[in-house]
């Protein structure tokens, strides 16, 4: 293998796993010190920076930073990453103050259509550059699906006023109650961009199914459903409630359903319950609630008698899987179940909609209908549409489209002024030693064994009574202490100076995973599996030095590092460091938080 290129700064961003897998690339282990610190504001000022809702995502996060944590790969749970964001946002000062203002005005005019969190950061990023940006949206307030799809118990309203109206102070226009029913008009008005972030607003249904007509007056659709109870329009469901589908949409309808009288609520979905879309942690919140989830069921037919709904009909199935990876449901041939029921919520999934995007104005369209875009800078076939979140690419949640946001941002600050959207701005990225003495960095880099702390719940009675109480209490700051002290600091990394080795093997041996190999040169998939310890995770890369003196190189897998840097402190000639690396995507605003 050729030896490794560490100036790219994108090597030592995908080893710190957590940011990596970000979307908007939080640079996760630098606020979790800061948080281990009692630094809480600054910790919230460097999340503000990547994800505009730290207060929003510390509650309601879909957390892809989660899975990849290193303390997953050492046999342990992973830091619990999304509730220290939480932390940041609840311990913080008044921030208002630190954030940037709206700029000198440019003369430029940018249209938002939707008020949520894609709108909502491209206008965040563009305000200080002094763009004059008008949001449409056909609600009172900004905020999106995050305002009407998400309950109260979940984010409360006064977390996500505070985050929202952070934005909407940096001398947004707001055209609240305004439903924007006519593109070629918003293009009429002479806006030098637009920016379409509508969201997915269409659920799915069920329209073929028998009974469907008929039970119509008990037969919700699952995501307007929630926005009715959001804005107050809808308080009560029936005694008796089935909630058709497996993902977060499901479960946020099954518990806001026993807050409003639901007695019996049943989660039923086709697939088996591995295999349901929903957070591993949101299914346990609906269990935790009373709320049992069927999984395997097939429905077949809504149940009407005298001109009422009174129950569903469902076909029991069991997955097959094929070699290809295709799963497919079939039925084990017993009689139809019965489940009784009031109420139905279908919670099925979402499509995208755009009855107000004429056809003849120059975006193009997929057969899937969705616009047809340039997936680095979101424009559309219409140079100065560009599209963002759920509207974009469909459904997915808040950290995606605040990552949309900031990419948009730049496209459009790009094209008003003339220049290629292909030239994307560098990311910010700094490397500097820790070395504070022989055997002590400017870091905690102890790797303790702490098992994960849960958040604690308020009681269980009290929430089902409360539908605005919010469930979740949050980590005290002792708490957080001890669960920021989890992380491993990845963004430490192990620096090697291959003219300072002498090859006398002391890091490989004290290393505590055996992640270091001194060894001969070879092609990679043979390189991998003659290591000490097999590397055998594809998706991270090994390290390999220049030739040493004997011929041999250092390979390290950087899967396994603990980032301890035990390596550093044994090697006799300095040719270990422990260098803090800290990336931060570039966004269109100037001025905004860096590494302190």
């Amino acid at each position: 293998m050729d030896p490794t290129d560490t100036a790219d700064p994108e090597y030592f961003h995908k080893v710190v796993d957590c940011q990596f897998a970000c979307p908007a690339h939080t640079p996760v282990p630098h606020y979790i010190r800061l948080i281990a610190q009692q630094k809480y504001t600054d910790a919230y000022l460097v999340n503000w920076e990547s994800n505009v809702f730290p207060g929003v995502l510390g509650r309601t996060c879909d957390r892809p930073c989660e899975p990849a944590c290193r303390r997953g790969r050492v046999e342990e749970e992973p830091v619990a990453i999304c509730r220290l964001k939480r932390v940041a946002a609840d311990f913080k000062d008044d921030v208002a103050e630190q954030l940037p203002k709206a700029g000198k005005a440019n003369g430029k005019k940018i249209a938002l259509i939707g008020g949520g969190p894609a709108s909502l950061t491209v206008a965040r990023d563009l305000a200080p550059l002094g763009y004059a940006l008008h949001l449409y949206d056909a609600e009172a307030k900004a905020g999106g699906f995050m305002r009407s799809q998400i309950p109260a118990f979940r984010l409360p309203e006064t977390v996500l006023d505070e985050e929202v109206g952070y934005v909407m102070d940096m001398g947004v226009t707001a055209h609240f109650n305004t439903y924007v029913d006519s593109l070629a008009d918003i293009l009429a008005k002479d806006y030098d961009a637009i920016f379409v972030g509508s969201g997915a607003p269409r659920g799915r249904d069920l329209p073929s199914l028998p009974g469907r007509q008929e039970a119509d007056a008990n037969i919700h659709i699952g995501i307007d459903w929630l926005s009715s109870v959001a804005f107050n329009h809808v308080d009560k469901i029936g005694k008796k409630v089935i909630v058709l589908g497996g993902g977060n949409t499901a479960m946020d309808c099954c518990r806001t359903s026993r807050r409003l009288g639901g007695d019996e609520v049943k989660v039923i979905v086709r697939s088996p319950y591995a295999d349901m879309k929903a957070s591993p942690w949101e299914k346990e919140d609906a269990i935790h609630e009373g709320i049992p989830i069927i999984d395997n069921h097939v429905p077949m037919e809504f149940v009407v008698e005298d001109g009422k709904l009174v129950a569903m009909l469902f076909d029991q199935v069991e997955a097959v899987y094929h070699e290809d990876g295709r799963r497919e449901l079939k039925s084990t041939g017993e009689e139809p179940i019965r489940v009784d029921c009031d109420d139905v919520l279908i919670a099925i999934g979402q499509e995208n909609a755009f009855p107000w995007i004429e056809t003849d104005i120059g975006i193009d369209f997929s057969r899937w209908g969705l616009p047809i875009l340039d997936p680095e800078s979101l424009q559309s076939t219409l140079p100065r549409v560009f599209f963002g979140g759920d509207a974009a690419f469909g459904p997915e949640n808040i950290i995606t489209a605040v990552a949309h946001g900031h990419r948009a941002a730049v496209s459009i600050d790009l094209f008003c002024r003339g220049e290629d959207l292909s030239q994307r701005p560098a990311p910010f990225v700094n490397l500097m030693s820790q070395k504070m003495g022989i055997h002590e960095w400017s870091y905690d880099s102890e790797t303790t064994d702490d098992a994960r702390k849960i958040v604690p719940l308020v009681d269980l009675k009290e929430a089902l009574n409360d539908r605005v109480l919010e469930v979740e209490l949050g980590f005290d700051p002792q708490t957080a202490f001890v669960e920021a002290e989890r992380c491993l600091n990845c963004d430490a990394q192990t620096v090697f100076e291959a003219g300072n080795c002498i090859e006398c093997d002391a890091c490989a041996d004290i290393c505590p995973t055996s992640c270091i190999n001194f060894t001969q040169n070879g092609p990679e998939d043979e390189l991998r599996s003659r290591l000490a310890v097999p590397a055998e995770n594809l998706d991270q890369d090994i390290y390999v030095s220049q030739t040493l003196q004997t011929g041999r190189v250092l390979v390290k897998d950087e899967d396994m590092c603990l980032h301890c840097g035990l390596c550093a402190e044994r090697c006799p000639t300095a040719a270990w460091d422990m260098q803090m690396f800290f990336y931060n995507v570039a966004k269109a605003s100037p001025n905004l938080v860096r590494a302190t």
